[in-house]
């Protein structure tokens, strides 16, 4: 965490430099904030000119001479009378002052001849700040408000040497070639419309079979692992999300209502009242737990439009929920089950690198404390005994419970929060769920959110960047592509092709016209697995021509290709 807190420093402190030198290079420049973010840091400014990544080389210069004049970062405390009259002129400061409570100490800290109203912490000097770069410009509503002025957002990244900002660097670039959003279009996967509306995603063939294969696997696995699949409704009237709480925390999320017979529906943001409903619609007793639900089940939020960025923030999504209802003696097995469920579910897919941040009780929180502590110390023995590396987050969890975020590193090293395990005791006691136990007499039940991949669409946008589009082949919405030399062959390639969807093996025929070499190159831009090549000699023979999309090629009976593929899509390696 040390580290974590030593590179937040660094940034935000390169935030400083970064509006130092705008500040000296434009006139008459509005500042907002600048903030430290995941991977480096940006700085909201309004001012009368466009700046283009053609200016990004001069920022970075003017960013150098401040770096060399190795500026202290000075802090600075003031009234509040004296904070407005060094803010005269810089209306967005002026209002970010006005959000400091009252009895606040308001700080300022200066470098050079400019000043942030800032509370730190910074660097001791510029002259600390060794490899920087400026990334992007984008256009960002002034306190994310869509009715509020559009600012212009300069994002850049820093880290302690070159050779970490050039590992960055490359990272980025090679992020640029697996976009989902590009490889999406090119592999004809998804869509999205605005006609239909923003963050509603449209799923093509191919990308719709990935989509299925995705959730057999789930729901088998589920089965294999003592839950059972639920279904529920799409919206629910208003009395179901007051008694949840969505309505009094969670309304801007929400899409509006729609009233039906002079009621109020909502279209669900959650499945979690759902399922609390059906587990009220019996007499639970302690030898019914621990019940084990899970649903895929499609969500609406309302994301602002700013947010959305493809398949990994969107406006509906289908969530892999699953709730867990169980006794306070069975809380720590089905939690280090459910940590075992999710490694072994994210090897299948290709991730290795698995960590696990644990958040605790935060100061305002409901449920007795003693169930907190028996929570918290389940979830700390689960990861130990299944070896997963994790930090402790204090007080950082939810205040109705606590909870393990786990995160995968994809092939290019990003990291990814993915699963969550999150305790609940909050609605179990909204809804006053209960159980009769042993003694006869009525009790409370543990309830555990748990969610694998978050949402379909995220982790397909995550998957397609992970494999750059090259799907293994228990996944690739097309394993085979048989490649007639000619228009002679192509009789010969649909009978071959239907042998092989026999053997339940996704094939297709490449009919057009056209040189092989080409038909060849096309279907590797494709990212297909395997290609038959087909010619008279491969009919006469009975012998099959297979090129692999890395170029590799072999000669193998047919019976020996359809098992390679079986025991492909067996092992799913």
């Amino acid at each position: 965490m040390k580290n974590e807190i030593a590179i937040e420093t660094l940034r935000h402190s390169t935030a400083h430099v970064m509006a130092a030198a705008v500040c000296r290079i434009y006139d008459n420049v509005q500042l907002d904030i600048g903030p430290s973010v995941e991977n480096g840091f940006y700085y909201d400014f309004d001012l009368p000119e466009r700046i283009t990544p053609e200016d990004f080389e001069k920022i970075e210069h003017e960013m150098k001479k401040i770096v060399k004049e190795d500026l202290p970062f000075e802090r600075i405390e003031v009234s509040r009378a004296e904070a407005e009259a060094m803010l005269v002129g810089q209306k967005y400061k002026l209002e970010r002052l006005a959000d400091i409570p009252e009895n606040e100490v308001v700080t300022f800290y200066k470098c050079g001849d400019f000043f942030d109203l800032c509370r730190g912490p910074h660097l001791e000097s510029t002259g600390q700040i060794r490899a920087f770069k400026v990334l992007n410009v984008a256009g960002s509503y002034y306190r994310g408000k869509e009715t509020n002025p559009m600012l212009q957002r300069l994002n850049g990244t820093a880290f302690t040497n070159e050779k970490q900002l050039k590992l960055y660097l490359k990272q980025l670039e090679e992020a640029k070639k697996r976009d989902h959003r590009k490889l999406g279009t090119e592999l004809d996967l998804f869509s999205i419309h605005n006609e239909v509306g923003p963050g509603l995603v449209h799923w093509h063939p191919k990308g719709a079979r990935i989509r299925s294969l995705i959730e057999e696997y789930w729901r088998q696995e589920h089965f294999r692992n003592g839950y059972e699949i639920l279904y529920t409704p799409h919206v629910g009237k208003a009395n179901l999300w007051e008694t949840s709480g969505h309505l009094d925390f969670y309304a801007e999320g929400m899409y509006a209502p729609m009233e039906i017979d002079k009621s109020d529906y909502y279209v669900k943001p959650m499945n979690c009242p759902f399922h609390i409903n059906i587990y009220k619609a019996g007499l639970r007793s302690y030898r019914d737990l621990p019940l084990r639900w899970a649903e895929l089940g499609t969500v609406y939020r309302y994301e602002k439009a700013g947010v959305l960025h493809g398949l990994l923030r969107v406006r509906g999504f289908t969530q892999d929920d699953a709730h867990i209802f169980c006794t306070p003696e069975q809380i720590e097995s089905e939690v280090a089950e459910v940590i075992r469920f999710s490694n072994n579910i994210w090897k299948t897919f290709g991730f290795e690198e698995i960590t696990a941040y644990l958040s605790t009780r935060p100061e305002k929180a409901v449920g007795e404390e003693a169930r907190w502590a028996q929570a918290t110390e389940s979830l700390k023995a689960a990861l130990e005994a299944e070896g997963i590396p994790y930090e402790t987050d204090e007080g950082g969890g939810a205040f109705y419970g606590p909870k393990i975020d786990l995160k995968i590193k994809d092939a290019i090293g990003r990291e990814w929060q993915m699963s969550t395990i999150q305790f609940d005791f909050n609605l179990p006691e909204r809804f006053d769920l209960t159980y009769v136990g042993e003694d006869g007499e009525k009790h409370r039940p543990y309830m555990v959110h748990r969610a694998l991949f978050g949402s379909i669409e995220r982790f397909f946008g995550i998957l397609v960047e992970h494999y750059s589009g090259a799907f293994p082949v228990w996944l690739a919405p097309e394993q085979v592509r048989v490649l007639p030399l000619s228009a002679d062959q192509i009789d010969a390639a649909g009978e071959l092709a239907a042998e092989l969807r026999k053997e339940d093996i996704r094939v297709t025929v490449e009919t057009k016209d056209g040189k092989i070499g080409a038909k060849i190159r096309t279907a590797q831009m494709d990212k297909v697995p395997y290609m038959l090549v087909l010619g008279a000699k491969e009919i006469e023979s009975g012998e099959l021509a297979v090129r692999d999309r890395t170029g590799a090629q072999e000669t193998m009976s047919r019976a020996d290709f359809i098992e390679k593929i079986k025991n492909a899509v067996q092992s799913k390696a």
